[in-house]
C-alpha cells in the first residue's frame, strides 16, 4: 500500500497533537505510549519512526500546547479590554472542564517541575503571558503585579479543577475573576 508524500509528516502531527491534548488532560506520567498510538490507529512501534523517545514527545507536545495557549490568549489581549477578556477566558467553565485544550502551565508545567524536567518552553510561555499581563497593567508594580495575577489565574484554575463539589469549584473561578478584575481596575 502507497502512502502520499506527506503521510508520515500528517502521522507525525496526529501523534503531536493528541499527546499534546492527553498530556495536558491526564498528565504525562499516566499517558502511555501503546494507549495514545492506539487510539489513533497506530502501533506502538510506529512511534519511533517519528519520536526517539517519549522525552521528545513530550517536549515536542509542550511546544504545540505553548503555541495553542498563546494563540487563545493573543485573541483575549486584542479585544478592548484585554486583560478582562483574557481574566474571564482563563478562568471559564470552558477551560476549566477541557483542559485538553487549554493552557499548559496547571498540569503539564507543573508536572515537569515536580519531575525535576523543567523545560525552556515552559519558561518561554511563563514570561511571554506575563510579559502581556504586564502591558495590560500600569504603574511600577507592574513587573510586581503580573506574576502575582499569574499566580493567580494557574492556582484557582487548578483548585477549580481539583475540586468534586462544582459549587466549590465554580465559587473559586467566579471569586479569583471578580477579584482580579477589580485590582486590573485599579491599575
Amino acid at each position: 500500500m502507497r502512502y502520499a508524500q506527506d503521510h508520515k509528516a500528517q502521522t507525525h502531527e496526529r501523534i503531536l497533537h493528541e499527546a499534546s491534548a492527553r498530556f495536558r488532560r491526564d498528565g504525562i506520567g499516566a499517558t502511555g505510549l501503546q494507549p495514545l498510538m492506539k487510539a489513533l490507529g497506530l502501533t506502538h512501534g510506529g512511534f519511533y519512526a517519528h519520536f526517539k523517545s517519549k522525552d521528545e514527545l513530550v517536549e515536542k507536545a509542550l511546544r504545540c500546547a505553548a503555541d495553542e495557549a498563546s494563540e487563545y490568549a493573543s485573541k483575549a489581549f486584542t479585544q478592548d479590554d484585554g486583560l478582562t477578556a483574557f481574566i474571564d477566558m482563563y478562568l471559564s467553565q470552558a477551560h476549566r472542564n477541557t483542559p485538553e485544550k487549554g493552557c499548559p502551565i496547571p498540569t503539564m508545567a507543573a508536572e515537569l517541575g515536580q519531575r525535576g524536567q523543567a523545560s525552556p518552553i515552559t519558561d518561554e510561555l511563563i514570561e511571554s503571558r506575563l510579559a502581556a499581563l504586564q502591558s495590560a497593567l500600569s504603574g511600577p508594580d507592574a513587573d510586581a503585579r503580573s506574576v502575582v495575577m499569574l499566580s493567580t489565574l494557574v492556582g484557582a484554575l487548578t483548585l477549580s479543577r481539583s475540586t468534586q463539589d462544582p459549587a466549590l469549584s465554580e465559587r473559586i473561578l467566579q471569586t479569583t475573576r471578580d477579584w482580579l478584575k477589580q485590582q486590573a481596575s485599579e491599575s
